[in-house]
């Protein structure tokens, strides 16, 4: 092991300014683990939301996916709310909000209150799921921006499986999500847990610095100049450099830009930001919540039972893990857009592979009355393993890439409306994929899947067509 009081003290004080920007980064990327376990965690809870307010499918799908419009809605505010509080204020404020929604959803009166907690705690992940990225991106060296940003796609995938894990701890410990724990339905457990990581997030934000760019725009310079000095390194003239040249992008003279402003010709980023809102939708288009949201039931639909389609989840989720640290391993060396592109051409075979599998099922009418898919043997393992594929190149690309790029894509003049406006479009997709899948699902299952593998085929033309690379860019070179 080498002694670091040996080491040259550029390269000791270079491993220390790095290590203090991951630190910042992955309290930052906590945000994103609230993201994860919120809108994973209902996966589990469904069935037995559904079972204990006798709502149908469209209900269930409304009442679930209600939660993205709440994101949406934190989304599409969290920008202008970050540029006039800070980024720090933010987090914390969407820490609250979940926190709040996750302890009222598990204790409703009703499917509507369930529904309206569920929304508030979406309006708290969908603040974090806008400044979180940002923050990150405005506080990490140029080298390892790529690494740093895929952290938050990591903690959201970390979020998954934990709910997961928890979802069918829960479940096996009681006999079921209907069945009692301490006097209290299992499913409630899954949602009132939720209030864990909200109070860590909370507790966390306070020692870290607030964004450099965020202080020189309003002011601060010396507090700006001495947290570059920390997370990026450097002498004394080198960091003013790095504050003149924020100070420039920044257009100080000029008013703060709104959401209007940024379509206007006048900034010229219109076309920056279409680019934007089309990769956070088309990130959701390609139906990667569906495994998330309902692939309990769905496994189940298909034949699996109760236990083993939670099983299944888990496995989905740890999937997801290992595509998301091959993103993080590569995504600085290889780039962004080569990532994208291999995920997008994976996507299509797989979601493709599932939809032809899934075009062979039968269908029964189960005592309950309701119409359920069986798959053969063979078709049901190859749908499983095209499920688990897709799952893997989501998550080596549009998974982690995709924050990414919304992150420093974008002038810091605009950047925190701008990944407001694209995220809100990702809650937007979102929320149509998950109120639609059980109706759909219901209609046509093949049919559905082969929508998502086209999806999955307009985002390899938009990424060869539009997206700009950003490796190796400072944000202000790369916006």
């Amino acid at each position: 092991m080498t002694d670091s009081s040996h080491l040259p003290h550029s390269r000791l004080e270079q491993q220390h300014t790095v290590a203090r920007a991951v630190l910042f980064a992955a309290v930052a990327a906590l945000g994103g683990f609230l993201f994860g376990y919120d809108t994973a965690v209902i996966n589990g809870a469904v069935g037995a939301i559904r079972d204990r307010y006798e709502v149908g499918a469209g209900a269930i799908g409304l009442s679930v996916s209600l939660t993205l419009v709440g994101a949406a809605i934190g989304a599409w505010i969290a920008g202008s709310v970050a540029d006039r509080l800070g980024r720090i204020r933010v987090m914390q404020i969407a820490a609250i909000l979940f926190l709040v929604g996750a302890l009222g959803s598990a204790f409703p009166f009703s499917i509507y209150d369930l529904t309206f907690w569920r929304t508030i705690g979406g309006v708290g992940v969908g603040f974090a799921s806008v400044i979180a990225p940002a923050y990150i991106a405005e506080i990490s060296p140029a080298a390892i921006r790529g690494r740093l940003g895929s952290m938050y796609q990591l903690a959201i995938v970390l979020g998954i499986a934990v709910s997961q894990l928890v979802n069918y701890a829960l479940a096996a410990a009681a006999g079921g999500a209907r069945e009692e724990l301490l006097g209290i339905e299992a499913w409630q457990w899954m949602l009132a847990l939720g209030a864990v990581p909200a109070t860590l997030y909370l507790i966390m934000t306070f020692p870290i610095p607030e964004s450099p760019r965020y202080l020189v725009r309003i002011g601060r310079e010396d507090t700006a100049r001495r947290i570059i000095a920390t997370v990026e390194g450097g002498d004394e003239v080198a960091v003013s450099e790095r504050i003149a040249t924020i100070r420039e992008t920044l257009h100080l003279e000029a008013a703060r830009p709104g959401v209007r402003d940024v379509f206007t010709r006048r900034l010229g980023v219109a076309g920056l930001i279409y680019v934007g809102i089309a990769l956070a939708a088309l990130q959701q288009f390609v139906g990667i919540n569906v495994i998330f949201y309902y692939s309990s039931t769905l496994w189940q639909a298909v034949g699996f039972g109760e236990d083993r389609s939670l099983l299944i989840s888990v496995v989905s989720a740890l999937v997801n893990i290992v595509g998301t640290f091959v993103a993080i391993a590569v995504i600085d060396k290889i780039g962004r857009k080569p990532l994208l592109l291999v995920g997008s051409v994976g996507m299509a075979l797989s979601l493709g592979t599932a939809a032809v599998c899934f075009h062979s099922a039968t269908f029964v009418v189960n005592e309950d009355g309701e119409r359920v898919a069986t798959l053969s043997d063979t078709n049901g393992t190859i749908a499983l393993l095209a499920a688990n594929a897709f799952v893997f190149f989501f998550a080596l690309s549009w998974g982690p890439v995709v924050w990414v790029l919304i992150s420093e894509m974008f002038p810091n003049r605009v950047r925190a409306v701008a990944v407001g406006i694209a995220t809100a479009s990702n809650w937007v997709a979102n929320f149509l994929v998950s109120a639609t899948f059980p109706s759909l699902a219901d209609w046509n299952l093949s049919f559905t899947y082969a929508g998502y593998a086209l999806m999955a085929v307009l985002s390899l033309a938009l990424v060869l067509k539009f997206v700009p690379e950003t490796r190796g860019r400072t944000l202000e070179e790369a916006g």
